[in-house]
């Protein structure tokens, strides 16, 4: 429910996984225990489990903005500083793009191979194209405006 929220935790360069769907609350909460992580999410009854407490962050549902500035009242996140080192869909950190990485972007978007980043994991290709400028133009905004701190269960 919050695989908006991740994808811009990742964009954030922040190390972040998302549950499977067919998960209970338990093995959810579990999993999160066990990888030393906390639990994101905008689901109540999570919260009602003995061992979320301290380790779950209960958001509220719909506002993306919102969502962020409890994060960054909660942990103080800089949203900037390891921006776009990690694939937007698995997590992996990106490395550096190789020519032939670079054959897969379009024409339209072409950039010196330098600029690239790829994923060794699924093999995107990531640019700075115009999804790049939003998404970073969001995070930007994150770390100006002030946070909202909540206390976690």
């Amino acid at each position: 429910m919050l695989a908006r929220l991740a994808r811009y935790l990742r964009a954030a360069g922040l190390d972040t996984t998302l549950a499977v769907d067919s998960a209970t609350d338990a093995q959810i909460l579990r999993e999160a225990i066990d990888e030393g992580r906390w639990l994101l999410t905008a689901d109540r009854k999570i919260t009602e489990h003995k061992a979320a407490k301290g380790r779950v962050i209960q958001l509220p549902f719909g506002s993306l903005d919102v969502q962020a500035a409890v994060l960054s009242g909660q942990f103080d996140i800089d949203w900037l500083s390891h921006a776009f080192t990690r694939c937007l869909m698995d997590n992996t950190p990106l490395r550096a793009a190789t020519a032939e990485h670079a054959r897969q972007v379009p024409a339209d978007a072409r950039q010196p191979v330098e600029e690239l980043l790829a994923c060794p994991a699924c093999g995107r290709v990531y640019w700075r194209g115009s999804h790049y400028k939003r998404m970073k133009k969001k995070l930007e905004s994150w770390q100006e405006n002030p946070a909202t701190t909540i206390e976690p269960f």
